[in-house]
């Protein structure tokens, strides 16, 4: 039977669905959850992110240690069932020698390597509570004026700061999982290429877990060119030789320039608050599509800092506490997208349709990815199924011929993406009972595995990869150390005290022309809607996760004249929108 599934907006002023006492899915998580606990309960976030400024925890001197985020705070996320995430990054004034801390050169052993010094202390301190470090942030933003400026050294000064910090953080706590810092892709493509030949010259790289035991991902705003760049870092890792290894997606959102609370004029895409609730379920599934082991959303709740270091709001709470409608969008997709065990991407054209295999149920997430209205059949694996929407109403609904059949509305469009918009319209989630026993309200839920590495995985080789590799690092430090690979159950943490700017530039189309922000309602059907691959990532073939089996259709032109003239204008400013977003971000 077809079915038109109506959808009103939402203020995010009451949850959809019960609030969640305790972690959905260990897979999903938000950035600074500490800000407001109590709403990160509620939230179902599983884990967070806590960042350690050198220069602020150990202004002192390196026998001071003064955290912006406290012992007790810290405590407290990991009582929620949250796993805590430790970031590492800064040089104060008393360890600085240039542009690099003093000594980084020196084996991690030697007691003049100020670095190695710092992470030992940090990874000591927290042992048993923070499992999980990643090293630095965004060390590719190369332009010194800007915002997200952290890194002043070479790569191969930067793969020192790796190699040191994973042989210090193993020395003291070999259950640490080390990872590598994110990259915004979008300063220079090709630097993880450039890292990672620097990396497997290194004599002792093999036997020391070539210095990393994951990656992380900090991409925004088009959920499209999320899967592709996820995708690529698999394939760079696979391209060099190095085992798989898990992408984390520590930072995602598509902040708002709508909501009244914070309106936003000097704004990088322009994205409504009703968008931003869509974006939410379609990052979280793409990101899975895209075999993301991790997802975070940037971040828990507006700040008094967040006004100075960022355009736009991120918060899924404002300033006072309220909640935006993705607070409840969030809420509604942690619960329905726990407990996967398999992802396809089935269709990816006038609309993105992404199953979840959950054991007992299957979830399939439908979205439109045009402004007009798309009829949708899904293949029937029981008579029945339950259509929900993305804030959480409920319905069941039969089978006809084989499939059900589902009106999904159209997108707002505000902001396009090559044929597509960027963030598609309202996301509808159908479950199928796959055992003939009712669909469960939600699925349940699964414990993280011991190991993030799945039983299949492969590394894939990215053929389009850079194939010159740079000269051997000037720098030896001694092989052995630990060869620790493991890579334990995850620690979840809370992110650091001021919240800065996310890095990740959107690989969107950045088209200035708008449709409606925010006020305009997206009635009925729900869909996701993500957009095309820009033309930096157009060229890149999907790399299938090795953890999950993929299916991409070839994607179907957007078949809209209003949208294909919307998408020349985004395709000329596409370039200009991701330097100018860098260049806008706070570290």
């Amino acid at each position: 039977m077809g079915l038109l599934a109506v959808v009103p907006q939402k203020s995010g002023a009451a949850p959809a669905v019960e609030p969640a006492l305790a972690p959905v899915d260990y897979r999903f998580g938000v950035i600074e959850s500490y800000e407001n606990p109590a709403q990160a309960n509620s939230l179902g976030a599983a884990w967070t992110r806590v960042r350690f400024q050198w220069a602020e925890t150990q202004a002192g001197g390196p026998g001071t240690w003064s955290a912006s985020v406290s012992d007790g705070q810290i405590n407290g996320e990991i009582a929620a069932g949250r796993t805590v995430v430790g970031l590492l990054i800064g040089i104060p004034d008393w360890a600085r020698e240039g542009h690099l801390p003093r000594g980084l050169h020196l084996p991690h052993t030697d007691p003049n390597n100020t670095w190695a010094n710092f992470v030992r202390e940090a990874v000591g301190r927290y042992n048993g509570r923070i499992n999980h470090w990643i090293i630095w942030n965004e060390p590719d933003v190369n332009d010194p004026n800007a915002p997200g400026h952290t890194w002043d050294g070479s790569v191969q000064d930067f793969f020192q700061l790796q190699r040191t910090a994973y042989l210090a953080a193993k020395e003291v706590n070999p259950n640490a999982v080390i990872h590598l810092s994110a990259f915004t892709y979008f300063w220079n493509p090709n630097y993880i290429y450039e890292f990672l030949d620097v990396v497997v010259a290194d004599p002792a790289a093999a036997d020391n877990n070539y210095y990393f035991d994951a990656l992380t991902a900090h991409l925004y705003f088009q959920p499209d060119s999320i899967y592709n760049i996820i995708q690529q870092f698999y394939g760079a890792v696979g391209s060099r030789g190095i085992p798989w290894k898990p992408v984390w997606l520590v930072e995602t959102n598509a902040p708002p320039i709508d909501d009244p609370a914070w309106p936003v004029s000097n704004f990088t895409f322009r994205v409504s608050q009703q968008e931003q609730a869509a974006f939410i379920p379609q990052v979280f599934a793409v990101g899975l599509a895209a075999g993301a082991q991790r997802i975070a959303i940037y971040k828990m709740q507006d700040t008094a800092d967040d006004v100075a270091a960022n355009p736009e709001p991120f918060g899924l709470l404002r300033m006072d506490g309220s909640r935006r409608p993705a607070f409840t969008t969030y809420q509604v997709a942690v619960q329905y997208l726990a407990g996967m065990r398999g992802v396809k991407r089935e269709h990816w054209g006038h609309w993105g349709q992404i199953r979840l295999d959950q054991g007992a149920h299957a979830t399939t997430v439908l979205f439109s990815r045009l402004p007009a209205p798309q009829t949708v059949e899904v293949v029937a694996e029981a008579d029945t199924a339950v259509l929900v929407d993305m804030w959480g109403s409920r319905q069941t609904i039969s089978a006809s011929d084989g499939v059900f059949t589902v009106e999904l509305p159209g997108a707002i469009c505000a902001q396009t993406a090559g044929d597509f918009c960027m963030i598609g319209g309202p996301v509808f989630y159908l479950v199928q009972s796959l055992d003939g026993a009712s669909v469960p309200a939600p699925p349940p839920a699964s414990g993280p595995p011991a190991v993030d590495d799945p039983p299949a995985a492969t590394a894939t080789v990215d053929p389009d990869a850079p194939t010159a590799m740079p000269e051997t690092p000037s720098t030896a430090e001694p092989t052995a150390e630990p060869t620790e690979t493991a890579s334990p159950e995850p620690t979840f943490t809370p992110k650091a005290t001021v919240t800065r700017r996310p890095t990740q530039t959107p690989t969107a189309t950045a088209s200035p022309t708008a449709v409606p922000t925010d006020t305009s309602p997206p009635p009925t059907a729900t869909e996701l809607s993500t957009a095309v691959p820009a033309t930096e990532v157009a060229a890149l073939p999907p790399t299938p996760d090795p953890a999950q089996e993929v299916i991409v259709e070839a994607a179907e032109s957007g078949g809209n004249g209003s949208l294909v003239l919307l998408g020349v204008a985004g395709l000329l400013v596409l370039g200009v929108g991701g330097w100018w977003w860098n260049g806008r971000r706070q570290t």
